[in-house]
């Protein structure tokens, strides 16, 4: 496994590749890897003959009072996670490769309607983020497929969409949510919480289950479920976000005439913001 910093690097190596008709996969991540990143490695080594990943702390996805400064950036032991995972290329490049002319000058995409909402309504400009570094790496790595996870459905949402309406010829693949024994959704995250908050955190994924069922098992008063579910996570002490019950492909709010919904939850404890969905077919 080999890891570059630059775009002249990438590409001389990732050319000769393709001229051995190689096929080329990404898995974008902000490093601090998991088992999770791992499982999106693994998926994307089934999909390419080639997993790119990239480790990239992209500073236009945070907000004024997140946690920029403070996300782990753990290169050394994401590296020998990755090389155990079969990883190919790690390609780490530092803000100035991937923004040249500085962030407040560079071009920026935003997805309209499933940027909307949820983390998009939250978090102003983080999707802007997402979509744009996205893009800038789908253009520098020019992969044949790009894996993400579930677990952050709406930004897979963007990214699809995005790809199509650009025309970016990348098979964007989503990989389902990896889980602890207890449920709660793997995330770099989940190392901020305390001892006392880790024990409490598996909520958010018993009430999305629970939720869940109400509506496999014939409930559409979304709203009333959704404000349930509210009540039932700050039972348990977490400040909520949102909890949103959401058609599956608009992100828009669920009606009864929907077929495929999915249900979005994100919540503090203390001062850690967790995410998670589910979605139900009914």
């Amino acid at each position: 496994m080999r890891t570059v910093h630059s775009l002249k690097e990438l590409r001389a190596i990732l050319r000769g590749y393709r001229q051995q008709e190689k096929t080329i996969g990404l898995v974008p991540t902000m490093g601090n890897l998991h088992e999770g990143h791992i499982s999106l490695v693994r998926k994307a080594a089934e999909a390419a003959d080639i997993v790119v990943t990239s480790i990239f702390v992209n500073p236009l996805q945070f907000g004024a009072n997140e946690d920029l400064d403070t996300y782990p950036r753990t290169l050394l032991e994401d590296q020998d996670k990755l090389r155990a995972a079969g990883n190919t290329l790690v390609f780490a490049p530092s803000a100035e490769e991937i923004y040249p002319d500085g962030l407040a000058r560079h071009t920026r995409i935003i997805v309209p309607e499933v940027s909307e909402g949820h983390c998009g309504a939250c978090r102003p400009g983080h999707f802007e983020g997402v979509a744009t570094v996205v893009a800038v790496l789908f253009n520098m790595i020019q992969p044949d497929c790009a894996v993400f996870g579930e677990k952050d459905f709406q930004q897979l949402a963007v990214i699809r969409k995005m790809a199509k309406d650009l025309l970016i010829p990348v098979e964007v693949i989503g990989a389902p949510t990896i889980r602890e024994d207890d449920g709660l959704a793997k995330s770099s995250r989940n190392s901020y919480l305390s001892e006392e908050e880790r024990a409490i955190a598996p909520v958010i994924y018993r009430v999305l289950k629970a939720t869940s069922a109400e509506i496999a098992g014939g409930r559409e008063d979304f709203e009333v479920l959704a404000q349930e579910a509210e009540n039932s996570l700050r039972d348990a002490g977490l400040r909520v976000d949102y909890f949103n019950i959401a058609n599956s492909q608009t992100l828009k709010p669920a009606v009864p005439e929907d077929r495929e919904v999915t249900l979005l939850a994100a919540a503090f404890l203390g001062t850690t913001r967790l995410i998670d969905n589910i979605s139900v077919s009914r």
